[in-house]
């Protein structure tokens, strides 16, 4: 047996080992546990679906998932653990965004996962973000630094701040994936606002969003560095964790990211409804076979695959075609 095909098997009982032990630890707890948190997921406003690989884990983690219009409502159930809006393409109403308000303020908790919308504005939606001095800047943000982005420009690697939801991502050099991000401005001296990822000092916002036709900075575009991701701290124990990326959760890219996403965005989850110590890496699906490089390793490796390896092979080839024709006319 070669080495590789048994570093290839070890690989594979690890992954399977962790799953087995996953599924088993979520079937204890959900025996053990009396009440399972609520989460309500809001609708009305063209929401996605959760993808399959987020949705899969939250029920994993045995937290219940509810759908949940404000139109048809007083006041956001009582026994909401956590409150979801999920890549919404139009806005809220005033009156949905002031009973959100109310509710963080009065100690709620709230997850925001929520992009540049292709086709409208989000204004009452980003006026929760208003309210604590965040400025959601217009398009989407656009790295030039090639150790800060993977693919293309926006699909961001962004560097991420040590907090109790990404440390456990840091320490295994797990690196989260936000494609078509919106930049979000925080002051400097705000003592409410925490940010979980930030963009580097050569970002910048194209502030014609999805229309753009370069990804060269023009007149007009917003200069960075910007918050993706972070952390609003209400009063009265009231949170709201905002990730300004609607795809960032899609298979796609949480299969490039190595399961980071999903992984940072249930460490907040769990952060909201009080299960920190379910904050980890979490066992991953032995499907994974994507590796998240940056654009300069991957601009290096592609110059060695398709520039140096075929000239190398080329110069062999010659040299031994070459070598046999001179032995031959040494024995003629």
């Amino acid at each position: 047996m070669t080495a590789v095909l048994k570093h290839e098997l070890r690989n594979y009982f690890h992954s399977f080992t962790a799953y087995v032990f996953g599924a088993i630890t979520s079937a204890i707890d959900y025996v053990v546990t009396d009440e399972l948190p609520q989460l309500y997921v809001l609708e009305g406003h063209g929401e996605a679906e959760l993808p399959a690989t987020f949705q899969d884990q939250i029920e994993k983690e045995n937290i219940e998932i509810n759908t949940l219009s404000l139109l048809t409502v007083d006041e956001i159930p009582e026994d909401a653990a956590c409150l979801m809006i999920y890549a919404p393409t139009s806005d809220i109403s005033t009156e949905e965004k002031e009973m959100l308000a109310e509710y963080a303020a009065g100690g709620g908790r709230l997850m925001v996962v929520a992009g540049p919308a292709e086709d409208a504005s989000l204004d009452n939606l980003e006026s929760l973000l208003s309210d604590y001095g965040v400025t959601a800047n217009d398009g989407i943000v656009v790295e030039e630094n090639r150790e800060s982005y993977t693919y293309q420009p926006y699909v961001l690697l962004p560097e991420m701040a040590s907090s109790e939801i990404t440390d456990s991502l840091i320490e295994e050099n797990y690196y989260p994936v936000l494609p078509i991000a919106q930049g979000l401005t925080v002051p400097e001296d705000s003592s409410s606002v925490t940010t979980l990822l930030s963009t580097s000092e050569l970002s910048f916002s194209k502030v014609a969003g999805y229309d753009l036709d370069t990804y060269e900075k023009e007149d007009g575009d917003i200069d960075g560095p910007f918050a993706v991701a972070g952390s609003i701290d209400c009063g009265n124990e009231g949170q709201i964790l905002w990730f300004s990326s609607s795809v960032f959760l899609e298979d796609m890219y949480n299969a490039w990211s190595s399961g980071a996403n999903v992984d940072l965005a249930m460490n907040g989850l769990s952060s909201l409804i009080g299960e920190t110590e379910a904050m980890a890496i979490r066992s991953k699906s032995i499907n994974y076979n994507y590796l998240s490089i940056s654009s300069s390793t991957a601009s290096l490796l592609r110059t060695v695959m398709i520039g140096v390896f075929p000239l190398g092979y080329l110069a062999i080839g010659i040299f031994v075609i070459w070598n046999r024709r001179r032995e031959q006319n040494a024995a003629g």
